[in-house]
């Protein structure tokens, strides 16, 4: 086999291409070494980088929407004009580049400086703003205040142990053993001190004094904040059975989880994965990448029906079944004596190593005690707003008023969390925008992803257009004859396009 890298794709752009050339709305291209897309604009013509910036997708197999550039794999969007990443899971900007025409010919030849990025700057700039919480939410909150322009102060205040990191890959490559920890952080430790970002790790608040307007520590010491923004995020759910606080058994939320469970993994042979969801399966899938034997037990008759109804759970449980996990479903474990489980149905599993998947639940005390309106989560208005002047909320614990369905909801989905905390932070600063992103979220399992767009709690008709056990197709779920959200393998564009078009609904 060659060492030799493969060519840059595409036609030399130094050298040019014709109108005729270019006529759909993309063309992937190259300068030099590096891969270069251009994207028409109506009737402009760019230049920008041809990978995202978030996990390096292909944004030639995009979408085009106006001046924005949605990458296929994760739905992060690029404006095109200035490479800006305008909404998450990307944070770092593209590289644009100089577009020349001669004739009819378009060329390409060197990078334009960095454009700055388009900011409406503060309205109503307050002097301090906290942030309580240290994940998706308050890393992008905090991010998108300095990319706005804001001059003030921001405290971040996180529980955890490490700065903000990519929490999806805690149970995808990172866990399997195919990613680099230095892929993890969301930004480069020296970005908080260079961004003026006091971040507070291992930090534990107390209470919220709303009348006072601060924050007070474990420590007793007190925090002002002019704007809060409470992103306390969730906890895993700890099965209350005996053998539960093991060194050996795990649940996954936080990079110290996930170091855990890879110590763990070292030497073992088998694996019991207690719950049969989205990280049950992502961590099930993981392990068997490193070669553990793995027992996947969850009290659903099929795994993830709930969520992506009965056709689809028979195939994940049998894309699993292919890599070699066994499934007790209908069943859960009630004891772990040292390294045995025992099934309430009676059978008893070795187990080296144990992950309890049984899902999360949202931080609510701090918000409860503060006098917050709760409602299964706390309860926001459409800019992102609590019960409560000058708190807002965003991520796991929001409870919004979504344009879409019609229904207040919450959902547990990273990219959610993360265009939450961007919305919040513009209106920290005064800016009265709507909160109407579409909910999306996507899954790996094996070589196998699976996108989902929208909302649907229930549903009373799923419509399947082409093969699932071929892994090609589009699930619709219905209610009332209304699409209320779409799961697809390996369908990018039509993922994107529905996204599209349900924002455009909702507007």
């Amino acid at each position: 086999m060659s060492d030799q890298q493969a060519p840059p794709a595409g036609p030399d752009l130094t050298q040019g291409v014709t109108l005729s050339e270019f006529s759909g709305a993309v063309l992937l291209g190259h300068v030099d070494d590096q891969q270069v897309l251009l994207v028409r604009s109506g009737a402009e013509i760019f230049a920008i980088d041809a990978h995202c910036s978030h996990y390096h997708g292909p944004l030639a197999e995009g979408l085009v929407d106006g001046e924005i550039i949605r990458c296929p794999w994760h739905h992060a969007c690029f404006d095109v004009r200035t490479g800006e990443a305008r909404h998450a899971p990307a944070f770092n900007p593209l590289a644009v580049w100089k577009v020349e025409q001669q004739g009819d010919r378009i060329l390409v030849r060197e990078k334009r400086e960095q454009p700055k990025p388009r900011v409406k700057g503060p309205v109503d700039a307050p002097g301090r703003i906290v942030i309580v919480g240290g994940g998706a939410a308050g890393f992008a909150a905090a991010e998108m205040l300095r990319r706005q322009d804001y001059r003030g102060s921001i405290v971040m205040l996180s529980g955890e142990a490490a700065p903000p990191v990519d929490r999806p890959n805690l149970s995808k490559d990172f866990l399997a053993g195919s990613a680099p920890e230095d892929w993890l952080p969301l930004k480069p430790d020296n970005f908080y001190a260079d961004a003026a970002i006091e971040l507070k790790l291992r930090t534990e608040v107390k209470s919220i004094d709303a009348g006072r307007r601060n924050v007070v520590l474990a420590g007793g010491e007190t925090i002002p904040y002019d704007r809060l923004l409470l992103a306390t995020g969730a906890e895993p759910v700890r099965l209350p059975i005996p053998g539960a606080d093991q060194p050996h058994v795990h649940v996954l939320r936080t990079l110290e989880d996930c170091r855990a469970i890879i110590a763990s993994a070292s030497g073992a042979r088998r694996a019991v994965v207690i719950g049969a969801s989205f990280i049950g399966l992502e961590v099930a899938a993981s392990l068997r990448a490193r070669e553990i034997e793995v027992h996947v037990v969850g009290l659903e008759q099929r795994p993830m029906e709930r969520v992506l109804g009965p056709d689809m759970g028979d195939f994940v449980r049998a894309l699993h079944e292919e890599h070699g996990v066994v499934f007790h479903l209908g069943d859960t474990v009630t004891a772990i004596a040292g390294k045995r489980a025992r099934l309430q149905s009676g059978p008893v599993l070795d187990a080296d190593l144990v992950v309890v998947g049984v899902g999360v639940k949202p931080r609510l005390a701090l918000a409860e005690a503060a006098g917050l309106a709760i409602d299964r989560g706390v309860k926001v208005d459409a800019y992102l707003q609590t019960s409560v002047s000058g708190i807002y909320a965003a991520g796991d614990i929001a409870r919004w008023p979504d344009r879409h369905s019609g229904e207040n909801i919450r959902v547990e989905h990273w990219v959610v969390a993360e265009r939450q905390g961007q919305t919040a932070a513009r209106n920290m600063l005064g800016h009265r925008e709507v909160f109407d992103a579409v909910p999306f979220f996507w899954s790996q399992h094996y070589d196998v992803p699976i996108n989902y767009v929208g909302h649907a709690e229930q549903w009373d008709e799923i419509a399947v257009d082409g093969s699932i056990g071929g892994r090609d197709c589009v699930l619709r779920y219905k209610r009332g004859g209304r699409v209320l959200a779409v799961a697809s393998i390996y369908r990018d564009l039509e993922s994107l396009k529905v996204e599209v078009a349900m924002e455009r609904a909702a507007a």
